[in-house]
């Protein structure tokens, strides 16, 4: 019903913020970790490593009834997180230097990613809801 529905909506959000926080810090991590390589080597690692971490959580905590057929379920999960990657990626390198012009000189890199991580959240949830983790049989 629309309770649950909202119930797995809020807790689908707590775990995408979770994960986002370890993509962000992952990527602050990252970019110190591998001074040379280019911002968007951090920005893809960081989000392979949030991705981890909302697989998990979200096939534990959120769409509990997706115990089954593990191995489609995470490729499909990778799926949907491939084009929000791309998203996160154009905001992230989009954005830094739009922010920089704009006269933010502190931070703006990070502000650009964490803007960028939570563009996807929305569709993201409603395409694992429908497809990722449907209790529907899977095609």
């Amino acid at each position: 019903g629309r309770l649950t529905t909202m119930r797995q909506l809020a807790m689908f959000l707590l775990v995408g913020g979770f994960a986002a926080a370890v993509n962000v810090a992952s990527r602050i991590v990252y970019s110190w970790a591998m001074p040379l390589a280019p911002l968007a080597a951090a920005v893809v690692l960081a989000y392979l490593t949030g991705m981890v971490v909302a697989f998990c959580l979200n096939r534990w905590l959120v769409f509990q009834n997706a115990s089954d057929d593990v191995g489609r379920r995470a490729g499909r999960f990778a799926v949907v997180n491939a084009l929000a990657v791309l998203q996160t990626l154009a905001v992230t390198l989009l954005g830094a230097p739009a922010l920089r012009a704009a006269g933010m000189t502190h931070n703006a890199e990070t502000m650009a990613h964490v803007v960028g991580v939570a563009v996807p959240v929305f569709t993201s949830y409603l395409m694992h809801k429908r497809w990722t983790f449907s209790s529907r049989p899977q095609a």
